[in-house]
């Protein structure tokens, strides 16, 4: 893959024209680890974040590695006044957003048996994982239809795929949680419906499993590491328009093209 950053936008700060991304949940672990990838290629990223003091700490990280195309943002995607502000932010800074990486997200607590999850851990965690990604997809489809190569990662989990989690032999088989799988699976179908509504443009939209890794989210269990989670979602945020759209990828599952089953 090319890495080449295609200039298309010019932030207020910085007359240099360069791409521009808006990862949600971006303070911490895989989103953090994204927002450096990113930032590291040239790309000035705006790291979304619930609590903004924690994401100008993160921003504060990243400029002492010297990389200073990143601005925090206040990003609640549970909150519709917050994703209405933060578009307003970002849109006073820049016409065009070339990359949206919907990852901010939640487990939903435990434990979660398909007899005992109530009404409540459902809601909260589908707000955080579908309706979150509804509201801020909606909220910055304007800002990504300017730009030439409008890329949007939704960053889902091979534990979202019902073809796997009927499979007794799939490696985590074992590993159900009724409202976090289902939550997933309900972005997947979102995922595809945005991808066939946008088929005919030079949007790629598609689902990325950043993988089993080691953070906050699980307890710090995984055994993959933030830096490999987070080239898995680089990798389809800068696809190139002959690169695919409307699919699932967990390089996890399957190293040798990443593709999985719904």
């Amino acid at each position: 893959m090319n890495d080449e950053v295609i200039a298309n936008t010019e932030e207020p700060n910085n007359k240099e024209v360069r791409k521009s991304a808006l990862v949600t949940g971006a303070n911490k672990s895989i989103g953090f680890e994204v927002a450096r990838q990113l930032a590291q290629k040239g790309i000035y990223v705006y790291l979304g974040s619930r609590n903004l003091e924690n994401g100008i700490e993160a921003v504060n990280k990243l400029k002492a590695e010297g990389l200073h195309t990143v601005e925090a943002i206040q990003l609640d995607v549970t909150n519709d006044e917050s994703v209405k502000n933060a578009r307003t932010e970002i849109g006073k800074k820049t016409q065009v957003l070339d990359i949206l990486i919907n990852n901010a997200g939640t487990f939903g607590g435990y434990p979660q048996e398909a007899l005992n999850t109530t009404i409540d851990q459902f809601k909260a965690t589908y707000d955080s994982n579908v309706y979150g990604v509804v509201r801020v997809t909606q909220a910055f489809i304007d800002l990504l239809k300017t730009s030439s190569e409008p890329r949007i990662v939704n960053v889902s989990s091979s534990q979202g795929s019902l073809t796997l989690h009927s499979d007794p032999t799939y490696k985590y088989y074992d590993y159900k949680a009724a409202a976090y799988l289902s939550s997933k699976s309900a972005m997947n179908m979102y995922t595809v419906v945005l991808a066939y509504e946008l088929k005919d443009t030079n949007f790629k939209v598609n689902a990325v499993c950043p993988g089993y890794t080691k953070t906050d989210f699980n307890g710090h269990r995984g055994p993959g590491t933030v830096e490999d989670a987070g080239k898995r979602i680089v990798k389809y945020a800068l696809i190139h328009n002959d690169g695919p759209t409307g699919k699932f990828f967990s390089e996890e599952n399957n190293p040798e093209t990443g593709a999985i089953a719904w």
